[in-house]
């Protein structure tokens, strides 16, 4: 191995290793460690920072150039893996960690107030800031480049739709078969993982990725109440496809008390009450394996939101599939507001690039670049890292979505379908019954939880303690949570990304 190229960092798993170790002339008997540090040595030898564009999977990492005294911080392409870094007395400090970070660059912890203005809008933190002042996120498809004395962001990967029309729905579906079956055979290469299991939801997408994959077992959490338990749909499709399945229900009892672990883990505050229903559902297959599938990206790949069907003025910005709050609410809502801070700043330089593209193209491009890594990613990198598992997201390939980003926005949309063309390609695996099931979601039912006085005695108490008292209006937050308790149930969702806020500032800045 070279003295003059070191890997400090490598967080996550290269999915083409073995055609990689062919194209470098490594061994596929290298221990998984030892090839993964192989590959991105001898890559960079090769190839400079060009390799980023010839690996698939999910990962950040930080390579070290000896000899031109240069850092070179990277993360891939849609931010499966997460990276943060600052510079603090002349060195550059990064992790996948931020609080990794805060705490090896010695920085004095300072909370972002214009990230939190904008995390209340969104629901997540959003773009290249985080909630403490100095400290950044990279974001997906970039790496960064530090000589000690100054540093560059490149960025190498923009996803970007071009639609070809020269081919019908049928012939993009072969594609994506195509493609999911070279993806899911790499998948399978890698001897060191005999056993995987996957989650499966009642959707489409994670049922064919358990369909085409090599998972043993299926597994997907549940709810007693009605409305939001998808765990019969998914019980019936691992029937369907003979595989085993469990489920592990979740009561409210359970949820509330996993909440302090998982914001504590996450390391950023987030607003999407999902994130311990899958925090728990990973413990859980955590007792059995090490590896797990999930389907996460189709629906930004291929317009699978509601969100993605409407039509907007023109003269709007489209701020991601998710947004909780409006200005007005958040300017009544904070006691610092700041009226030069504007939603649209984190989407205003890509929106502009955006100009003159299809709609729907505009709109899978924000949500690829903003929502799936600022949400999305967040919650799963980190939950199923907290919980010593390794999450697999297929479906999140860059290979994948380079048959996306062709298909023209007309043939993503047939009567009640979204995403008509992933279901024609997961149609020659499931039955429609299956591929062409509508979405369901992955819902919480939190609305009603919070609600119950016999379960919302903490997040009373943090919604009403001292820092809430520091950083918002009382008597405002005082009327939200009256407004809720007295039936307006729409509220929930901005009780409960308060909450997680609060909960994160008592636990980082005041423990």
């Amino acid at each position: 191995m070279s003295d003059n190229v070191r890997i400090t960092y490598f967080s996550g798993y290269i999915r083409n290793w073995k055609s990689l170790c062919g194209e470098l002339g490594l061994s596929t008997d290298l221990s998984r460690e030892d090839r993964e540090n192989s590959i991105l040595v001898k890559g960079y030898e090769r190839w400079g920072m060009e390799l980023i564009e010839r690996m698939y999977g999910a990962f950040a990492f930080v390579i070290r150039d000896e000899q031109k005294g240069i850092e070179f911080v990277a993360r891939d392409y849609v931010g499966q893996k997460q990276m943060f870094y600052t510079v603090s007395g002349g060195e550059l400090y990064c992790s996948g960690d931020i609080d990794e970070v805060v705490s090896r660059s010695g920085i004095e912890k300072r909370l972002n107030k214009a990230m939190l203005q904008q995390y209340l809008f969104y629901g997540y933190p959003i773009g290249d800031q985080t909630f403490y002042e100095g400290v950044y996120k990279l974001l997906p498809g970039h790496y960064l480049e530090w000589n000690g004395a100054e540093l560059k962001d490149h960025t190498y990967f923009k996803p970007f739709f071009t639609p070809d029309r020269s081919k019908s729905p049928e012939e993009f579906a072969e594609e994506i078969k195509a493609v999911v079956e070279e993806i899911l055979g790499e998948e399978r290469e890698d001897k060191e993982v005999p056993y995987k299991e996957s989650f499966l939801s009642g959707g489409v997408d994670s049922s064919y990725l358990l369909a085409a994959g090599d998972a043993a077992r299926a597994n997907t959490v549940g709810y007693v109440e009605e409305g939001f338990d998808e765990s019969k749909l998914a019980r019936h499709t691992a029937e369907i496809l003979g595989r085993e399945f469990g489920v592990r229900m979740i009561g409210p009892e359970e949820y509330f008390a996993r909440i302090p672990d998982v914001i504590k883990g996450m390391g950023q505050p987030l607003g999407d009450a999902s994130a311990v229903a899958f925090s728990l559902g990973c413990a859980s297959v955590a007792e059995r394996c090490r590896v797990v599938y999930s389907g996460e990206g189709i629906d930004e790949f291929f317009g699978g939101y509601n969100a993605h069907k409407r039509v907007l003025d023109p003269s709007w910005t489209y701020l991601t599939c998710s947004h909780i709050m409006n200005k007005d609410v958040v300017r009544s809502l904070m006691r610092d507001y700041d009226d030069s801070i504007n939603p649209e700043d984190p989407i205003a330089d890509l929106w502009a690039e955006l100009k003159g593209y299809d709609p729907l193209a505009q709109k899978l491009t924000v949500d690829i670049s903003l929502w799936l890594e600022g949400d999305i990613y967040l919650n799963t990198d980190r939950t199923s890292t907290a919980c010593g598992i390794e999450l697999h997201t297929p479906f999140s390939d860059q290979r994948l979505f380079n048959v996306a980003r062709r298909i023209p926005a007309e043939y993503q949309f047939k009567g009640e379908y979204n995403k008509y063309v992933f279901r024609l390609a997961a149609s020659s695996k499931l039955p429609d019954e299956v591929a062409f099931r509508k979405k369901v979601g992955f819902a919480v039912p939190v609305s009603k939880w919070i609600a119950d006085a016999q379960y919302n005695g903490d997040v009373k108490a943090k919604l009403f303690g001292d820092s809430s008292a520091e950083l918002f209006d009382r008597d405002y937050l005082s009327d939200m949570w009256d407004a809720f308790m007295n039936g307006d149930g729409k509220l929930w969702n901005r009780i409960y990304a308060i909450y997680a806020f609060l909960l994160w500032y008592d636990l980082k800045f005041k423990a």
